[in-house]
């Protein structure tokens, strides 16, 4: 294990530098690249899930444009953190007032997590998009492009992101195991693959977490560091449950917990995903099923106590009609 020592977190080393780097977003890259090499790019919203690129295409563009230069034209601000109407009256009228350096045709400020900005930091934003599109372009990140104001959405290009497929994420755990040097299973690669969600800030992290307890990584090392009960243990719980088998099915709800370190909620989503799987059921049944998962889901959220949801839930789970 050569390189699994080194003190870089993951995400920043594997962060594409390149379009022909960036994984899972062909179409949006494709368009994206045409603006950089016209050299000229309306103002964009990026909205999707975290962890699919959107910063790091942010990134590419600037590099691409301003080349090595790149820091001095580009602004990156996390509107989650400083999502004042003070901010983007101050600091980003500031940077947008200046001309570019060198021969850029304009600068680019990243606005990251925009759907965090209050309505009033949304509507100085709008105007400050107005005031300088001479020389400036701005990037707009955001989860829900819903949450967004109108006038912001009008203004900009849209593109949502989605996530990445399991063959773009098999090939970059085949790709980071390779240079890091370590071992991967199969099974492991579906698990990281599983537990990630598309995510793929989620799934470096997790490799990286994995790969330094570990040179030869299996499922069981995967769900483990993931908190992430394995699939087929909530299969036969829910399995139990559905038989009639409360006692039984409790205990290995409360195993489960333990074992993996899960709140009642982690439990609650995968039982959800799990719940389509488990064999002997109607899909009716299956739908019933779902939707006890949904209410109990619900009452936590709403403060009720998480032990006394579940067990609701695998009781329920027994008398399924």
């Amino acid at each position: 294990m050569h390189e699994t020592h080194e003190q870089a977190i993951w995400t920043e080393k594997y962060r594409p530098r390149k379009f022909s780097e960036v994984k899972g977003q062909n179409e949006i890259v494709q368009r994206i690249k045409g603006f950089v090499e016209k050299k000229n790019m309306p103002n964009v919203l990026f909205a999707g899930p975290a962890g699919v690129g959107k910063t790091t295409l942010s990134l590419v563009i600037a590099r691409e444009l301003f080349g090595d230069d790149w820091r001095s034209n580009f602004l990156e601000l996390n509107a989650s953190d400083e999502r004042g109407i003070d901010v983007i009256r101050v600091k980003v009228k500031d940077f947008a007032r200046t001309r570019g350096l060198g021969d850029a045709p304009f600068k680019i400020i990243y606005l990251d997590e925009c759907d965090a900005l209050t309505r009033e930091a949304q509507q100085a934003l709008r105007r400050t998009m107005e005031n300088y599109t001479n020389t400036t372009r701005f990037i707009l990140s955001c989860n829900y492009s819903s949450k967004i104001i109108d006038p912001i959405q009008s203004r900009c290009a849209i593109f949502r992101f989605k996530p990445l497929e399991k063959e773009a994420l098999k090939e970059l755990v085949e790709k980071i195991a390779k240079h890091e040097g370590f071992k991967i299973d199969k099974k492991a690669v579906d698990a990281v693959i599983e537990v990630s969600g598309g995510d793929v800030r989620r799934l470096e992290n997790i490799l990286q977490a994995c790969a330094s307890n570990s040179e030869h990584i299996t499922e069981e090392v995967v769900y483990g560091i993931a908190s992430f009960a394995k699939p087929q243990e909530l299969g036969e719980m829910l399995s139990l449950a559905v038989k009639g088998e409360f006692l039984k099915a409790k205990d290995l709800l409360m195993k489960i917990m333990l074992d993996y370190g899960l709140s009642g909620l982690d439990v609650i989503k995968q039982v959800q995903s799990e719940a389509w799987k488990v064999k002997d059921l109607t899909d009716r049944q299956r739908l019933e099923l779902v939707k006890l998962c949904g209410e109990a889901e619900f009452r936590m959220v709403e403060g009720s106590d998480e032990t006394v949801q579940l067990e609701a839930l695998l009781a329920a789970a027994g008398v399924l009609k």
